[in-house]
């Protein structure tokens, strides 16, 4: 018999952690996991609008680390079994793609309007996402000591790089990216 993807233990308002603690689903932990699951799921959009294949690459990298953060914040007492911890190198992996697709584009003189094609705006709209998570991750690294600091490193950088991939998806549509002028300026 198929086990049923619904089990009614969560009616009372609870779920459960790795490990089989089980925290109110307005936890802070919970909260983290599912900012970090609603950023996976607009990647997924993303990459759906489409992305071009260099954008879309990168995000299928970034969805695979996504899901072993989550892992991680859903064990706060030990490590998954089927989870690699984010780790410093994740870190370095997305400032090397940072520096790699920026190499690529014109440098900003101004602030940029989000926009452009469906996937950039997309990329940004994740953007906002991915800081919703960082300073969720900050919340719950002041509640929990034992929370990974490098999982914000991991996640402020990744709103770089979301920022970058949008640009990205704009140069290689054509389309150029909206410079922000301010309304006292002419």
């Amino acid at each position: 018999m198929t086990p049923k993807i619904y089990t009614r233990t969560g009616d009372d308002g609870t779920t459960g952690l790795y490990g089989g603690e089980r925290v109110s689903k307005d936890h802070l932990r919970i909260d983290a996991c599912g900012t970090i699951d609603e950023l996976n799921c607009a990647l997924s959009v993303a990459i759906a609008a489409p992305a071009p294949n260099e954008v879309a690459t990168t995000l299928g990298a970034v969805q695979s680390l996504l899901f072993e953060l989550g892992a991680e914040l859903a064990a706060p007492h030990k490590k998954p079994k089927h989870s690699n911890m984010i780790a410093g190198h994740d870190v370095a992996w997305l400032e090397t793609e940072i520096d790699r697709l920026e190499a690529t584009l014109t440098p900003l003189s101004s602030f940029i309007i989000p926009g452009g094609t469906s996937a950039a705006a997309i990329l940004h709209h994740s953007r906002a996402i991915c800081r919703r998570a960082e300073r969720t991750l900050v919340r719950l690294a002041r509640a929990d000591p034992g929370t990974s600091m490098i999982s914000i490193s991991f996640i402020n950088r990744l709103a770089d790089l979301l920022f970058v991939l949008a640009r990205v998806a704009n140069r290689a549509a054509g389309v150029a990216d909206v410079a922000w002028k301010p309304r006292h300026e002419p």
